[in-house]
């Protein structure tokens, strides 16, 4: 008799071993998802708090730009800020603490957590937790941020309106015990306000007496700008592009997200392979986390920098090749199988040709009825093979037949001649567009192609 796992009721404080294998399913059966959102309850929905930092920065940071004129120091503190308060997310919050794609040393731990907390979207444990969540149950009704329900859903969606469920359970027993992460999470508050505003603003009034200025752009509009950035991997990584890994989930590859996110945009390649410090695969690649990351191991900064084997990666990219090969080989005309003609005499094939426009050729009867006017080398040398065998002629007797001329003669099969092809022509009789066919697995016991 199977025992019904007993319901977790609190995903959060669960051993893994306790976790059901039909997890998702069992839960959507059983879990109660909170009424929808609707026209008549939105308001009771929102959560304040989210909805005040997404909302209150941009509308204060777009009020001040209209009177607060950006000089060139501030626009290049602007950018310098934005990148290192987003390696404290890319780097720190992300590769380090998510999926610990790397080992960093206690320096360069507090300095991510510093950083990280300068782009304001919760504690390393709050923000972990939920991407965790959102690998192992991707495109699910258990994952955070679903690209199911919507691009706009899947980038603000998400933490404007309270969750109708709560995300699927996931392992941070390790970030529990992280003296970095426990001290990052209690002193999250002050820290988020002095990174946020408080540092930006000092350093442009401190340096070149653009007190407002700093407050404005490096710290108001630079906040939002490396918000919404991260909040594109949740989003535009799972929208725009293509898909080279995997196709059986939304996460795609794109270099303009790449852009965006600061090399967070390869995001088909990150879900198939999240422990690789890389997201950007290939050398040429623009992930500047990737160059910061190798950066820091050169500085003695990290360690254990972890890269998925090259054949495996090879391995997943050839296997969406094949499917999508497979697809378009669905979408062509294909020669008859041999279980599908005749089988003929060569006395029967002879009696046919005297009516028909019936030729041998390496064991297969054709119909060339209609190819007389459009043979390049003329009709004639069709005539005087008619009821004949002219494998021989037209393997290199008479010309050495291109690979078009061997596909279109195939798909003019009518029959087998009785006996099989001559000795020595087995791989010939299949016609080239055949000999890389893709075949399913289920089909290569019954197949009749050569291996």
């Amino acid at each position: 008799m199977l025992v019904e796992p007993t319901f977790l009721e609190n995903p959060e404080r669960i051993p893994t071993e306790a976790v059901p294998e039909n997890y998702v399913s069992y839960t959507l059966k059983h879990q109660e998802a909170l009424p929808p959102v609707t026209w008549s309850n939105w308001y009771r929905e929102l959560h304040w708090l989210h909805v005040f930092i997404l909302c209150v920065p941009p509308t204060l940071g777009i009020i001040g730009a209209w009177s607060t004129p950006l000089r060139l120091e501030t626009a290049i503190w602007f950018v310098i800020y934005s990148h290192l308060t987003g390696f404290g997310l890319t780097a720190g919050y992300h590769r380090l603490w998510t999926h610990r794609a790397y080992k960093a040393t206690k320096t360069l731990e507090y300095i991510l957590a510093i950083l990280g907390a300068g782009v304001v979207e919760g504690s390393i444990a709050w923000w972990a937790r939920g991407h965790r969540a959102h690998h192992r149950y991707t495109d699910t009704d258990l994952d955070p941020y679903n690209a199911h329900k919507g691009l706009l859903y899947s980038h603000i969606g998400w933490m404007i309106f309270k969750p109708r469920r709560k995300p699927g359970p996931a392992d941070v027993s390790d970030l529990r015990q992280n003296p970095v992460v426990k001290w990052q999470h209690r002193w999250y508050l002050p820290l988020a306000f002095i990174m946020a505003i408080a540092i930006p603003t000092s350093v442009a009034g401190y340096g070149w007496d653009d007190w407002r200025g700093g407050f404005v752009w490096a710290g108001l509009l630079r906040l939002v700008f490396v918000q919404h950035s991260t909040f594109c991997v949740n989003s535009l990584c799972h929208w725009l592009g293509d898909k080279p890994y995997d196709d059986k989930h939304t996460p795609k590859d794109c270099v303009i997200t790449a852009v965006i996110t600061m090399g967070e945009g390869y995001h088909n390649f990150h879900h198939q392979f999240p422990m690789d410090y890389r997201n950007g695969y290939k050398w040429y690649q623009y992930d500047p986390t990737k160059w910061f990351l190798w950066s820091c191991e050169k500085l003695g900064l990290a360690t254990h920098l972890k890269t998925f084997s090259d054949n495996e990666v090879q391995k997943g990219e050839l296997t969406v090749q094949l499917k999508q090969l497979r697809q378009k080989q669905e979408t062509l005309s294909w020669p008859a199988e041999k279980s599908d003609l005749p089988v003929i005499t060569w006395e029967d094939y002879q009696t046919q040709a005297e009516s028909r426009a019936l030729i041998c050729i390496a064991g297969y009867i054709h119909d060339i009825g209609d190819f007389f006017d459009k043979h390049p080398g003329g009709p004639h040398l069709l005539k005087k093979n008619i009821g004949k065998d002219a494998t021989t002629a037209f393997f290199g007797g008479l010309y050495e037949h291109s690979s078009a001329a061997h596909n279109l003669l195939a798909m003019k099969r009518v029959g087998i001649l009785l006996g099989g092809a001559p000795h020595g022509s087995e791989e010939k009789v299949v016609p080239p567009s055949q000999h890389l066919r893709i075949a399913r697995y289920s089909e290569l016991a019954s197949s009749g192609y050569p291996e």
